[in-house]
């Protein structure tokens, strides 16, 4: 589980790509620090196992399915990445409960200035939109973010200075892709609902009591 707080900036050193899947190298420094084989890095908001390091890089391999679903299919060597070691049991939560397995990607569509913040607006697919609620959670790249306006078609958050010194957000132009996490209570809320409307209702009398024991 991670918190949506980044760490550190990382550079992408080196990609190795298969048929469907990659190995990519990436260059570090505050998240290596008391790392150990097979630690979760979430990079891009993308929970990933680390297979190798040493004091300047650490290797991850990514699964075919992890490329379809996510932006790291993008990275290029120099790429900027936002990187965030997993919670530990006493930190503080500052941002909001994440996963690190995305839903899917959105796309900005507009980047605006207004005083000390900027509005960045990002489209994506129903199935994402309906889980994002306006005062609500969401990660984007693995930033933990406050929806601030939202729509059938977009929304929009508003970043102050210190998120976009301390991640990529605003390094990337309209039209690149982002890693979209929804909040998930929504997600088990929907679940729950509808199981509950598809299991049978019965009535209850006299043959449903004797049927469970009760008479």
């Amino acid at each position: 589980m991670f918190t949506g707080l980044i760490e550190e900036i990382g550079t992408i050193f080196s990609i190795t790509k298969g048929e469907k899947s990659a190995k990519i190298t990436i260059k570090a420094k505050k998240v290596l620090e008391n790392i150990h084989l097979g630690d979760s890095i979430a990079t891009n908001g993308v929970c990933l196992t680390v297979t190798d390091f040493n004091t300047d890089f650490f290797c991850v391999d990514v699964m075919a399915e992890t490329m379809r679903k996510s932006n790291l299919k993008d990275l290029l060597p120099k790429s900027l990445v936002n990187l965030e070691r997993a919670l530990r049991v006493g930190d503080r939560l500052g941002g909001h409960i994440v996963s690190g397995h995305i839903d899917g990607v959105g796309i900005i569509t507009d980047l605006q200035r207004e005083d000390n913040a900027i509005w960045i607006s990002i489209k994506t697919d129903e199935d994402i939109l309906k889980y994002i609620v306006l005062k609500g959670s969401i990660t984007i790249d693995g930033i933990s973010l406050t929806i601030a306006y939202v729509d059938n078609h977009i929304f929009k958050i508003s970043i102050i200075p210190h998120t976009k010194n301390m991640t990529t957000l605003l390094h990337k132009k309209i039209g690149a892709s982002v890693n979209l996490e929804c909040d998930m209570m929504g997600k088990y809320i929907e679940k729950f609902l509808m199981q509950r409307q598809a299991s049978p209702k019965k009535d209850i009398n006299m043959s449903f009591l004797s049927e469970h024991g009760f008479i």
